[in-house]
């Protein structure tokens, strides 16, 4: 007769192996390993393995529900997750803790309850705690159940009792199971099995299932990475929580496109809807300051406007420092290098700090002539006309290259009051005749010779003005 087996997994990845590990050989995190123990099999026959066979039936015998979607209330969530929650669908929620993941979900139930059953599983935070939140949102929904409680079991008995629309685990890495051999909730094999009871259950019966995931240090999902891949939606909750901004970040979708965000502000009522992030990002832009630069960024499908901020000062130090706040740090290196190389720059003498506007996060190399533009308004102490974006990529080179977007770009800075924009010159070439005032630059010379684009700073001269 077979013994039972115990096996080491890691936390982080859920890399298992015979013996314990200090640092995980997959993805390298220490202390991660967690000792489960695997049951033996007890052996099964052929004829009781295929006695619960299931059979495959032709697509066109299957039933659709009356509802495909279900709307949540919040126009910028459904954004995210294309066009409102799907029947029957697993979403995972996470983010930092206290960035308004549960003052989200309550508001959503306060909608979502006035006419559907929603249930709301709480294993962090009892009856009384969430009945304080709800009255501090204004949520009255009369089809809202409040659960307390952390046996997975138990849940889905309460879930076949209360035969609810949408159900929603706050947090998943609170939820344990019977069925697991950890006796640790929040281990690899818990969050595994919890999660895999509720989404089976969902997808078995038609509800919804949101299941709300800590982050760990490095800001990715904690517990096993194979939960991302169970879900049929991974949203990340993305902000400062001493900005005022929220961002909700769709990176995997199977309903709807990825990458939509969705912006929100955090006040004393909740969670507002920002339904124009670019006029809202912009509206408090300094005037007349060297180092800023407007630029148009893609969200998804969404145009976005924001501004990008450089402060470049002479170094005290033998070695200048480097700060970048929303735009990756290699990037930011990459660019002073070619500013360095194509123009003549003296980057190497000055401590460089950059930073974007609201919280975002600009991963798409559309941002580079705005970067460079910053940067060299920095260091020149020269200002940048308020009515001036570009977009654009730089190669190594110093030429300016395609962007993808370029028309809903470009109407969205004319939107907004842009009346100078500099694209690269593939762009003038393609929308010259539908839009004949952009100007187009091929490399970083010609983009430093736009007529007007940088003036001399007059600031200090009026902060001089008014303390005499």
């Amino acid at each position: 007769m077979k013994s039972d087996k115990t096996v080491y997994r890691c936390g982080e990845c859920g890399y298992q192996s015979g013996k314990w590990y200090g640092r995980c050989p997959s993805c390298g995190e220490y202390n991660t390993f967690e000792e489960t123990v695997i049951a033996a099999s007890k052996g099964t026959s052929q004829s009781a393995s295929t006695a619960f066979r299931v059979k495959g039936v032709r697509l066109g015998e299957l039933e659709t529900p009356d509802y495909i979607r279900v709307g949540s209330g919040m126009e910028e969530f459904d954004r995210v997750i294309g066009g409102g929650i799907v029947c029957g669908s697993a979403i995972l929620l996470s983010g930092e803790p206290g960035i308004g993941k549960s003052t989200l979900l309550m508001q959503i139930c306060g909608t979502v309850g006035r006419e559907r059953r929603v249930l709301y599983v709480s294993g962090e935070e009892s009856g009384r705690q969430l009945k304080m939140r709800a009255d501090r949102l204004g949520v009255e929904a009369e089809n809202l159940y409040v659960l307390n409680e952390t046996g997975a079991e138990n849940i889905i008995a309460e879930i076949d009792e209360t035969n609810p629309e949408i159900v929603i685990i706050d947090s998943i890495q609170t939820i344990w199971s019977g069925q697991s051999t950890s006796t640790f909730p929040g281990s690899v094999s818990q969050v595994r099995e919890s999660a895999m009871l509720f989404i089976n259950k969902a997808k078995s019966e038609g509800f919804s299932v949101i299941l709300v995931g800590h982050v760990n240090k490095e800001g990715g999902i904690a517990g096993p990475k194979v939960l991302e891949h169970m879900v049929d939606a991974v949203l990340y909750f993305e902000g400062e929580k001493q900005h005022a901004y929220r961002i909700i970040r769709a990176v995997k979708n199977r309903y709807g496109s990825t990458n939509e965000i969705g912006v929100f502000e955090m006040t004393e009522k909740g969670l507002v809807q920002v339904l124009n992030p670019s006029e809202a990002l912009m509206k408090e832009r300094p005037e007349n300051v060297p180092g800023s630069c407007a630029v148009c960024v893609m969200e998804g499908s969404r145009p976005i406007v924001t501004e990008i901020q450089a402060l470049v000062t002479p170094t005290v130090y033998p070695s200048p420092k480097r700060t970048a706040n929303g735009v990756d740090y290699n990037r930011m290196c990459l660019l002073l290098a070619v500013l360095e190389k194509r123009l003549g720059l003296r980057f190497s003498q000055s401590d460089v700090y950059l930073n974007v506007t609201g919280g975002l996060n600009l991963s798409e190399p559309a941002s580079d002539m705005a970067v460079c533009l910053a940067l060299i308004s920095g260091l020149l102490d020269r200002v940048i006309p308020e009515n001036f974006i570009c977009f654009g990529e730089i190669g190594l080179a110093g030429e300016c290259r395609s962007v993808s977007g370029s028309e809903q770009r470009i109407s969205e800075a004319r939107r907004l009051g842009f009346t100078k924009i500099a694209v690269p010159g593939s762009v003038k070439k393609k929308t010259g005749d539908k839009f004949p005032d952009i100007t187009g630059v091929k490399n970083l010379f010609e983009m430093v010779r736009i007529p007007g684009l940088m003036r001399k700073s007059e600031r200090k001269e009026d902060i001089g003005q008014q303390e005499t």
